[in-house]
């Protein structure tokens, strides 16, 4: 019986390592082979990355396996190699850095827009290159969709697309008195609005004395309206031949964006020379608050003035058209369509001149036709009017100095006409 410490160990084979240490070697220079192989077809940069990355491996595995193609001193070569295998990997990977390579163009196909937007925005070492004298400079085109708006259409037609299409509003809080003082002197030339227009509209006035050259007593009127010779006489039974017309009427303003200006801008509305004339009395009354889908004057040769000066007055004030009186007003202009925006009127003659003595007294002028009287009007049944509205209710308006219900609290001017 053999004792346990008789048993005889197995001894290693002596030629293992040898035969190990063969074969890591070949495998080693075939691995190396085939880096090599794959860095020429790569470039500079690409070979020395895939040796130094074969280096670090071949040192990791030395060091941690301790069995290498290195031979005895392994470990310590497998340090050397791990480290020249980093150097080797960081100087590939600076060699192939993009940095060195050229930007792309605009030019080349092959760049994608992103590439190209990157590549121009990157600060880049190089100077950036010039084009040479046979490339001609490209010459840059306006950009017209940023352009400024141009002016205010100089034609009445291109100004009605300015104009909101838009509903009629309700009449709700309407009343005369919206539009501040009736013929208020807004100018502070010392004279209201009426008798300014009438001293601009009429020819051959006669104006009172006393009154600074502002009042006018008599004169002719060529009425736009019906084309006809209008005698102008002041007077409580006369004076209504000739009216003042607000073109765009007050209550067809309120309903059409008025109501949203200030007081003081109604204000200016009413007494705008712009939109004033003076015209036929019958006429001014038959138009009443119509829009020029509901009215147009008789004198067809004055339309495209007329709706004209329409659309001028509502560009101004901000105010719009109905779609019914936008299409009646395009109707007109287009048998005019060169008729120009009106920009204003010929200026008010001033007072200060007319109240000037003359050197010698002029001669009397000619005598006006003979007014028609107008028919008499049937006395209400109370002795006054509340107010004018009430008037107008009655269809009585206007009242003359002894009329029946006048009375000078409706007579805002004081010129014998109540509730003009």
């Amino acid at each position: 019986m053999k004792r346990a410490d008789d048993r005889i160990m197995p001894l290693a084979n002596p030629e293992a390592p040898s035969r190990v240490s063969g074969v890591a070697k070949r495998i080693g220079f075939v691995g190396l082979g085939l880096f090599a192989l794959l860095g020429l077809t790569s470039g500079l940069s690409g070979l020395l990355g895939f040796a130094g990355l074969y280096l670090v491996v071949t040192g990791l595995w030395a060091i941690v396996r301790q069995r290498s193609w290195l031979g005895p001193m392994r470990r310590r070569l497998g340090a050397g190699v791990l480290a020249s295998g980093l150097v080797l990997t960081t100087v590939g990977g600076a060699v192939g850095s993009p940095a060195d390579a050229p930007l792309p163009t605009a030019a080349s196909p092959s760049v994608s827009a992103s590439q190209t937007r990157t590549a121009t925005t990157a600060p880049s070492p190089t100077a950036t290159p010039t084009p040479t004298p046979s490339e001609p400079e490209p010459v840059a085109t306006e950009d017209v969709s940023h352009v400024a708006p141009g002016p205010t259409p100089q034609t009445a037609l291109a100004a009605l697309d300015l104009l909101a299409v838009k509903g009629r509003a309700p009449k709700t809080g309407y009343t005369r008195d919206q539009f501040g003082q009736a013929w208020a002197d807004v100018d502070r030339n010392g004279c209201d609005t009426r008798n300014d227009i009438l001293r601009r509209d009429l020819t051959g006035t006669t104006l009172k004395d006393g009154t600074n050259g502002c009042v006018v007593l008599s004169g002719a009127l060529a009425d736009p309206y019906s084309g006809n010779l209008i005698a102008f006489l002041r007077g409580v039974t006369t004076s209504t031949a000739v009216q003042i017309d607000h073109v765009v009427a007050l209550s067809d303003a309120w309903q059409k964006g008025a109501q949203a200006l200030t007081l003081g801008q109604r204000t200016d509305l009413a007494n705008d020379p712009l939109n004033l004339l003076a015209v036929d009395g019958p006429l001014n009354s038959q138009k009443g608050d119509g829009d020029a889908a509901t009215w147009l004057p008789p004198n067809k040769a004055f339309r495209c003035q007329y709706v004209a000066r329409q659309v001028a007055v509502k560009v101004n004030y901000g105010l719009w058209v109905t779609s019914a009186e936008h299409d009646a007003i395009a109707r007109i202009l287009s048998t005019c369509p060169d008729e120009p925006v009106p920009t204003g009127t010929a200026p008010l003659p001033t007072v200060a001149a007319s109240a000037a003595p003359a050197p010698a007294p002029a001669p009397a002028p000619p005598a006006p036709p003979a007014p028609v009287a107008p028919a008499p009007v049937a006395p209400p049944a109370t002795a006054y009017y509340a107010n004018c509205t009430a008037a107008r209710a009655a269809g009585v308006t206007p009242l003359h100095t002894g009329d029946p219900g006048y009375r000078s609290g409706l007579d805002r001017d004081h010129d014998g006409i109540a509730c003009e």
